[in-house]
């Protein structure tokens, strides 16, 4: 006959050990099927996550991105937006943490290579920046994204022939692509390659006819090969495509200048002066050309707001005291800028006559 005592005992501690099991099972599974059970609400919280994102909602991004994998530990796309909510909140490292654990989850993801290495950049750890682009890459060998930022690495790393390299092979996947066919064209420049730089340039504004840094680049590359008049086709392009572009503006009234033809320097000069009032050089540049066309009043203003602006100029005050000097004849007027010009560094043989070996 069976102790009932020790009959309890057993029937309690199975009990016992039953409940543990429960207690230990039953929320491994209920997790596990807590990650699987709603996809489509795990979807719902990616979606509306990068909606968030996109609108500049960090925490409600960071927030939703929490739900996905809460829902989805193993969510690939879930760790990469709260990486990327990491990373626009300038947390680096804790976006390097989302992202790799992304890509163990999910190896095959150029985007989220290179945005890791992106944050590498940031970081200087170029080294590694390099290795993630070329996994990218490596990943998907017509990423066009990757081969860019990898270029631009190169740059920045001063390697400029494996950057051209590079450029090279995006614009062999994609022969049009802008970017590429711009950084390429500065980089034959940079390298001597002057015709080489010409015709990249020249299939850039081909293929985006509106791309104003195309026409300026091809404009200083005519310039420099004595070609005026294309430069200066390329350069009215430039600011056509772009009208508040200064730079374009103040070389074709340089040229315009060394062409004798002042009503057209003055126009660009004063489109510089339109979107840059401060660009001192435009108003020295007016100062002489109004000088050549005998607007003596006008010269003076031109001269005196450069000083203005820039009282440190060495430059504006020589050209000012030439004029008072010259087209004024007002000597005590020229002898102010003279000395200003001196102790502001410069030397020039003449001035050192006219104000004398002393202390101004």
């Amino acid at each position: 006959m069976r102790d009932p005592i020790r009959n309890r005992f057993v029937v309690h501690a199975t009990c016992v050990l039953g409940l543990v099991f429960l207690s230990i099972v039953l929320p491994t599974w209920s997790r596990a099927t807590s990650q699987t059970a709603h996809p489509e609400d795990v979807r719902l919280h990616l979606e509306q996550g990068e909606a968030l994102l996109r609108q500049g909602n960090l925490k409600g991004a960071a927030e939703a991105a929490r739900r996905v994998l809460e829902q989805n530990s193993s969510s690939a796309e879930g760790h990469y937006l709260l990486g990327r909510v990491w990373l626009r909140e300038r947390k680096p490292d804790k976006a390097v943490e989302e992202f790799t654990h992304s890509l163990a989850l999910q190896p095959a993801s150029p985007g989220v290579l290179r945005d890791l290495a992106g944050v590498y950049v940031l970081q200087g750890k170029l080294t590694d920046a390099e290795q993630a682009f070329v996994r990218a890459i490596e990943v998907d060998p017509i990423h066009v994204e990757s081969y860019l930022s990898l270029a631009k690495l190169h740059e920045r790393r001063q390697d400029q022939s494996s950057a051209k390299k590079t450029y090279q092979r995006v614009l062999a996947v994609e022969p049009n692509q802008p970017e590429a066919l711009f950084h390429l064209a500065m980089l034959y420049d940079n390298l001597g390659e002057s015709k080489e730089a010409r015709t990249t340039a020249a299939r850039l504004t081909a293929v985006s006819p509106k791309h104003a840094e195309g026409w300026y680049l091809s404009g200083k590359l005519a310039e420099k090969n004595g070609d005026l008049l294309e430069a200066i086709s390329a350069y009215q392009h430039a600011v056509v495509a772009k009208a508040d572009f200064v730079a374009a503006h103040y070389n074709l009234g340089f040229i315009f200048r060394s062409q004798d033809k002042p009503q057209e320097a003055e126009r660009e000069f004063l489109e510089v002066l339109r979107y840059r009032p401060e660009y001192v050089d435009a108003y020295i540049s007016l100062g002489a050309i109004y000088i050549g066309m005998n607007r003596l009043e006008d010269a003076e203003q031109a001269y005196a707001k450069a000083v203005a602006i820039r009282p440190d100029h060495a430059e504006a005050r020589y050209n000012f005291g030439v004029f008072y000097e010259l087209y004024r004849k007002n000597m005590p007027r020229a002898l102010v800028q003279y000395r200003k010009y001196r102790e502001l560094g410069g030397r020039d043989e003449r001035v050192e006559r006219i104000v004398g070996g002393g202390p101004p």
